[in-house]
């Protein structure tokens, strides 16, 4: 077993609009599931108001022994500079995952169906490619030290693809991770990053780690998809 399987690092709780289960019923199951460490994460935006809450409702939780629990939230990369959807105070909260839930643009984010609608009318696929990794690029800087979540699940979504981004950019991209100490998960629910961006952050030695973007509990710590990404990789960071 690859050992980033042991934790899910990208876990959500009724903290958010679109889970069902509680903090706690998603402990009981990483333990369950036999997992040694697990990220409490939930959505956040600028008005959020509840992460002092959500703070002490997860130091209040009984936690078996042998795991450990750790705090997150999740939030947009606002545009091609690297803004982040995120309330002025996280005091206390061990991480920010930086999710590319719509595409960075120059003036803000766009949805996948006006990032389409831009391509349609002449944005060249490559100025788009170029768009994505600066908006990551920029929000690793601007915020070290934290997870890029389920990154590149946006190209699909607009007809692009991971293959299309090229060894240069995905190195850049990795070596900023690297640089800024960004942790990249490999999310179960989106299937990204692939290949050739796992080999690339693990050629640059970014902290790879496992997560399944659960909103249920009883998805906690369960891996297909992500188990064939992670046994991809060699020593060296080939595939």
């Amino acid at each position: 077993m690859h050992p980033a399987l042991r934790g899910d690092h990208h876990v959500h709780s009724t903290f958010s609009d679109d889970a069902v289960s509680t903090l706690a019923e998603n402990v009981a199951a990483a333990h369950a599931a036999g997992l040694t460490e697990l990220r409490l994460v939930d959505h956040v935006r600028r008005d959020t108001t509840w992460v002092p809450e959500f703070l002490a409702a997860v130091a209040g939780l009984e936690v078996p022994d042998g795991l450990v629990v750790r705090t997150g939230v999740e939030a947009k990369i606002l545009d091609a500079a690297g803004g982040l959807d995120i309330p002025a105070d996280l005091a206390g909260v061990d991480r920010i995952l930086m999710a590319d839930h719509q595409f960075p643009g120059t003036d803000g984010p766009w949805s996948p169906a006006a990032t389409v609608e831009r391509l349609a009318q002449g944005l060249a696929p490559d100025d788009a490619l170029d768009l994505l990794i600066s908006g990551l690029v920029g929000a690793m800087r601007r915020h070290p030290g934290n997870q890029l979540a389920h990154c590149f699940s946006i190209l699909p979504k607009v007809g692009l693809s991971e293959e299309s981004l090229g060894a240069e950019r995905l190195a850049e991209w990795a070596g900023v991770a690297a640089a800024t100490g960004t942790a990249v998960e490999v999310n179960e629910k989106w299937a990204c990053p692939g290949p050739q961006a796992l080999a690339a952050a693990h050629a640059a030695g970014v902290e790879l780690v496992a997560s399944t973007d659960s909103h249920v509990a009883s998805d906690v710590g369960r891996y297909e998809r992500v188990i064939p990404l992670l046994a991809g990789l060699d020593d060296e960071g080939a595939v």
